[in-house]
């Protein structure tokens, strides 16, 4: 589970986002990125049952660094006032479909899919879930998936894009930009003893979709 401590250290670091203050509580962010790393690790090692392209991660390659590229940013905060690990084959520098938790105060989520595709992975994508139709709606309209999930979240395109049927029965899908799943924690949530087992089982539910789209984008 998160600690309190670890919550209570992003909302501090929240109000006081500059180098002085973030020095002189470092004891205290090595004791929250411990925390989010261990729990990072539990998650590889449970998930990684289902899922063996994630079986053997070092959950310090998942976890995303603290400090904000400020180079052409107006905010120059220097730091995150989040901790993200992105547990995918090859961390957090993979572009492969895989589960992204976030952990902040107020805005803690996972989600489990493809974030922002670029134009080519985007069409095979696209082309997998024209092909393989009933295998998708399977996956994303299954009754315990959409009370976990709902809708897909993000942009998409008013029309269907060019070279897909305007009047394919999985259009609306077409249409999509990202495909990704989440689920959201309040903060008791993710305070709670039961929070890694819960979000092992989300994740599972998440898989199928995942292995979806990493086998979308494996096509040439």
């Amino acid at each position: 589970m998160i600690d309190a401590s670890t919550l209570d250290f992003l909302r501090d670091l929240a109000d006081n986002n500059d180098r002085e203050w973030f020095q002189a509580h470092r004891a205290r962010f090595d004791t929250a990125q411990d925390n989010a790393t261990a729990l990072a690790g539990y998650l590889i090692g449970r998930a990684g049952k289902f899922d063996d392209e994630i079986a053997d991660l070092d959950p310090r390659s998942c976890l995303f660094r603290i400090y904000r590229d400020v180079r052409f940013a107006k905010d120059k905060s220097p730091y995150k006032t989040n901790l993200g690990s992105y547990i995918s084959p090859g961390g957090r520098k993979s572009s492969v479909p895989g589960y992204y938790l976030h952990i902040q105060p107020g805005r803690s989520f996972i989600a489990g899919g493809k974030h922002v595709p670029d134009g080519s992975e985007l069409l095979k994508i696209r082309t997998a879930i024209a092909n393989n139709t009933d295998k998708f709606l399977k996956i994303v309209e299954k009754r315990h998936y959409r009370e976990l999930f709902g809708e897909f979240r993000g942009d998409s395109l008013k029309k269907i894009p060019k070279g897909f049927d305007p009047d394919h029965r999985a259009a609306e899908y077409l249409k999509l930009k990202e495909f990704m799943a989440f689920a959201e924690f309040s903060d008791d949530e993710m305070l709670s003893p039961d929070l890694p087992k819960r979000l092992v089982g989300i994740m599972k539910e998440m898989y199928p979709l995942i292995a979806f789209l990493r086998n979308a984008l494996r096509t040439s």
